[in-house]
């Protein structure tokens, strides 16, 4: 598998972030704040998939490729 840039996983957290505040914000009264709540939940997720797939450098021997 080819490795994954941390930006990549930081962008999408950032995306996610984005939707969820224009969700929340912009959607429908009725069930706007709960989709908000629900895409929001997605930011912390992505992060913590992002640190297992891009390890720090201390953990594979100090260099990256």
């Amino acid at each position: 598998m080819k490795r994954v840039s941390k930006c990549s996983f930081l962008f999408a957290a950032f995306v996610s972030f984005l939707l969820s505040v224009g969700l929340w914000f912009l959607g429908e009264p009725e069930v706007a704040k709960l989709q908000g709540i629900f895409v929001g939940l997605w930011v912390p997720s992505i992060l913590a998939l992002g640190n297992y797939f891009v390890p720090c450098c201390e953990c594979d021997g100090g260099e990256e490729d």
